[in-house]
């Protein structure tokens, strides 16, 4: 058997009483998919150019201004060529792909946050009940991830407290974060918009949010992807390319 979408919600079907283990739903919109692949294609590309303009000078600053012999809170070797765009030391290539992924993404998100807004996807899926924010379930939701406990049945269909709170914190945080902080790197930018160098304290203290910024949401990539391996690949990868969500049982 398989849902509707349109007709029928995952937190609405997780609700029905005749949803049991094996059945096949419809669990992800259309427009969580897309962005999904498009996302992380447009990441891998900003991100690994994003190396290859950091090695023309691998040093990390506060304030306004920095260069070599002012003191760096960070300096780091060149990272190597096979985790940069374009996989040789090239300055003027890495930011050509930088410079022409980032307005896409940039509007991707902006796309994505419309459409579900309108399609009803946040409210349903990624809101805040009171229930989610007590202590006690928080703590229960942190112990069944560490002992690798996954729902089961229809509660699979719905978000838990943690994947709500670290799905809004990439999406309404940190890569807004890593656009704003990438303009204000831009000379451009700030002769437009002057009132970003103050928000973010100088050029030198945006590039390093940015850096900072970038490597969180490798992190969060990081583990997502070890728990969609954990609960079980060809499931939630079937359901994040077609949709279909096979309810998972019990396991020992």
């Amino acid at each position: 058997m398989v849902m509707d979408p349109d007709r029928e919600s995952g937190e609405k079907a997780a609700e029905k009483s005749d949803m049991r283990p094996g059945m096949l739903v419809r669990r992800h919109r259309l427009s969580t998919r897309l962005w999904h692949g498009f996302n992380a294609l447009l990441l891998y590309i900003l991100f690994t150019s994003g190396l290859g303009i950091f090695n023309a000078h691998p040093r990390l600053y506060w304030g306004q201004a920095g260069a070599n012999f002012d003191p760096a809170w960070l300096t780091l070797d060149r990272f190597p060529g096979w985790i940069t765009l374009p996989g040789h030391y090239s300055l003027t290539l890495s930011r050509h792909w930088h410079l022409a992924a980032a307005p896409i993404f940039a509007f991707a998100l902006l796309a994505y946050m419309l459409w579900s807004l309108g399609n009803g996807h946040i409210a349903r899926d990624l809101s805040l009940r009171r229930s989610d924010l007590s202590p006690r379930h928080i703590w229960q939701d942190v112990k069944d991830h560490a002992r690798l406990r996954f729902p089961t049945g229809a509660a699979a269909l719905r978000y838990n407290i943690l994947q709500k709170g670290s799905y809004i914190l990439v999406i309404f945080g940190l890569l807004p974060l890593i656009i704003l902080t990438g303009l204000t790197m831009s000379p451009g930018m700030n002769a437009a918009w002057p009132w970003l160098l103050d928000l973010f304290g100088g050029r030198q203290s945006a590039r390093s949010i940015h850096f900072l910024t970038a490597f969180s949401l490798i992190a969060f990539f990081l583990v997502h992807m070890a728990m969609v391996l954990l609960a079980g690949p060809f499931n939630e990868i079937r359901a994040i390319l077609t949709g279909r969500f096979r309810i998972p049982g019990h396991r020992p």
